[in-house]
């Protein structure tokens, strides 16, 4: 794993190589092993790496053979022995033993159609010296980021937008439109970022650039259309499922270092260790965090699956007071606004995994979305099933199982659960029904804004606009197939994969890997009809099948728990005065983005209740809060590096990195 930056600037006009040792020495988190640089005439390409693959002969960038395609690469291609092995039966030599001499040479024989052939987890970026062009293209589901900018002749990427911020004509300004979206969403809706003039490269697509002009196109869709034929065996689709799924996580044991896993004491994350096990009977390394607060805790299913399967477990309890603590410090990275905490556990976690000398781990991302694990899921059956007799006394009851943890809910009347989850009951027809309710309940974020920003957006709805953006792609689905869709195309890449996934484990140069989120598994698990995923109410049925005699009993049976970390209760008892400051209201005032008497409304109840305030409410204080330091963090304090200050890259010529 690493990270990437470059620019392709016909008119540049500063020290080329400064400036990219700048954009690198940004993100040097990301692959603090090695730093080079191609410097050309027209672009400038750069890398920083966290050497897990062919660690003596993986330096980048690289160029072929011929000397004119150039490439900076960030991520893993899973199957590039076979791709290896093909490329040989067409002439092909190789002088090294990284999948980033595989990328470069798929590249060159089959240009943008190798996209097709790689099962990986990647951004990456060639340079072609003879046509001046640049191709850029990022894995199907968006697991290694890419962002760009692209302005007046020139074009600037990165893995990360603070790399992007070292480019002296690329400007730090909030896209309050790019807001909007984060806090009805939890992300922006992609290819828009929080930043004006800032974009991802979507999921799925690549970019060629030239003459000045970008190109984006799709290569991959997720496709929730096509259905296996109801009378296949279940038996046959549940060893095609295992097989799949073994095949997977062997694909992601491939490292030239140890590779360990995450264990949260959840159905996923035990399933893969179950696989790694089978395949690999060695010691297992594996990982995992607690909470000092018993509402978030899993830690007893935790040790019970490391005993289970011996393996040498290392674990960390999380305190609240870790999480004012840490806001610069994981903001710094996640570099969007967070509603939820998730994402500082998961610092932690990967900054002791990176402590105890471990680059790799395998981690169960992407089960709930393929295979129908969320509590949405199921309340879109009952909310559909309660829609066919709306008058219903019982059927909203339903709903009280499956959020346990939400005292408002667990302990709701009919009355108040009538009232809750019956928002625009009967527009089933909606492409985005599933999730009505959810953005419905974010959307009381933007009664906290300023009264300039509210006229700013006027009235700016992101939820009809993200709607008529997936009609075509849902028409037709199911219900609990829009859902899917949605969950796997939103908030996976923009959230879970990023700001929980990426950001938090990169930060402490940790690569996560997903053996959920194959491409074959996925275009396999979309095409599974919904009674293979939810049965009734029981959610991944497929996956238990298949896993039922080779986990505990306790973790199989178990009720879904999310993955949750406090917020309210931690903020409101930050001793160092930092959140009463940034919440204050001459700093809310001086920024101007909210409403300085409704956010003081909000900080008050927190602190006078302890923190005990509404799922909604916490929600919002987090949003804000973290808005305000993103604005410092990139907006009011952000500096530049200056010559000095970086830390310089081998500049790689055509003799050292010809292949």
């Amino acid at each position: 794993m690493c990270g990437i930056a470059g620019f392709v600037d016909h008119n540049y006009y500063h020290d080329r190589e400064f400036l990219l040792n700048s954009m690198l020495t940004s993100i040097q988190h990301r692959g603090p092993d090695e730093t080079g640089l191609y410097l050309g005439d027209k672009a400038c390409i750069g890398n920083v790496r966290l050497s897990i693959v062919d660690l003596a002969h993986g330096q980048q960038p690289l160029c072929n053979t011929e000397g004119y395609l150039w490439i900076a690469y960030n991520g893993e291609v899973f199957n590039y022995p076979e791709l290896k092995a093909l490329l040989e039966q067409k002439g092909y030599v190789f002088k090294t033993n990284s999948d980033t001499e595989v990328v470069l040479l798929m590249y060159q024989e089959f240009g943008k159609d190798c996209l097709n052939y790689f099962n990986g987890q990647f951004a990456f970026a060639i340079w072609n010296e003879k046509e001046s062009s640049l191709f850029i293209a990022r894995d199907r589901m968006g697991i290694r980021p890419l962002y760009y900018s692209d302005s007046q002749g020139r074009l600037v990427f990165a893995s990360e937008m603070k790399s992007l911020f070292q480019y002296p004509d690329v400007k730090r300004e909030l896209s309050y439109k790019g807001l909007v979206q984060v806090y009805r969403f939890w992300n922006a809706l992609s290819p828009q970022t929080s930043f004006e003039g800032v974009f991802e490269l979507p999921a799925g697509h690549y970019a060629e650039y030239k003459n000045g002009k970008l190109k984006i196109e799709r290569y991959w869709t997720l496709n929730y259309a096509k259905k296996v034929d109801r009378l296949t065996n279940v038996n046959e689709i549940k060893e095609t499922f295992h097989a799949l799924l073994k095949d997977s996580v062997a694909l992601r044991l491939r490292a030239d270092v140890p590779v360990a896993a995450y264990l949260s004491g959840g159905l996923d994350s035990t399933s893969t260790t179950a696989l790694i096990k089978q395949l690999f009977p060695d010691v297992l390394n594996t990982y995992s965090i607690g909470f000092a607060d018993a509402a978030f805790d899993e830690t007893h299913f935790q040790k019970e699956v490391a005993a289970y399967f011996q393996t040498n477990h290392q674990s960390m309890v999380f305190n609240n007071s870790d999480l004012p603590s840490l806001l610069e410090k994981v903001l710094w990275h996640s570099e969007i606004p967070l509603l939820r905490t998730g994402p500082f556990p998961m610092f932690r976690l990967s900054e002791m995994v990176r402590q105890s000398g471990i680059k790799v781990v395998i981690t169960g991302e992407g089960a709930d979305e393929m295979l129908g694990g969320y509590n949405i899921f199921k309340e879109t059956l009952i909310r559909l099933f309660w829609s066919k007799f709306p008058e219903s006394k019982l059927r909203p009851l339903l709903l009280k199982k499956l959020y346990p943890y939400i005292p408002q809910i667990k302990n709701g009347s009919p009355g108040a659960l009538r009232m809750f989850f019956g928002y625009q009951l009967k527009n089933t027809d909606s492409p985005v029904y599933s999730h009505l309710l959810r953005w419905k309940n974010s959307q009381k974020l933007i009664n906290h804004l300023s009264p300039s920003l509210k006229a700013h957006i006027n009235g700016y709805d992101p939820v009809s606009e993200y709607a008529s953006s997936i009609e075509q792609s849902v028409s037709g689905l199911s219900g609990v197939s829009k859902a899917q869709y949605i969950e796997s195309t939103l908030f996976l890449p923009g959230y879970l994969l990023s700001s929980q996934g990426d950001r938090m484990a990169m930060a402490n140069s940790v690569e996560g890997r997903y053996p959920f989120l194959d491409y074959r598994l996925i275009e396999f698990c979309t095409q599974l009809p919904d009674d293979l995923k939810l049965k009734g109410l029981n959610e991944k049925y497929l996956l238990k099948s298949i896993v039922k005699d080779q986990i505990p009993d306790s973790v199989l049976n178990r009720s879904k728990q999310a993955y949750r970390a406090p917020i309210a209760s931690a903020l409101v008892n930050d001793k160092s005065g930092f959140v009463e400051h940034m919440l204050s209201s001459s700093e809310i005032s001086k920024i101007g983005i909210f409403d300085s008497v409704s956010v003081s409304k909000i900080f008050t109840s927190a602190k006078n209740f302890n923190g005990q305030i509404s799922e909604i409410d916490n929600m919002a204080l987090m949003a804000i809060l973290s808005t305000q330091i993103i604005n410092k963090l990139f907006i009011s304090d952000f500096k530049r590096i200056l010559p000095g200050e970086e830390k310089k890259g081998v500049v790689m010529n055509k003799e050292y990195s010809k292949i």
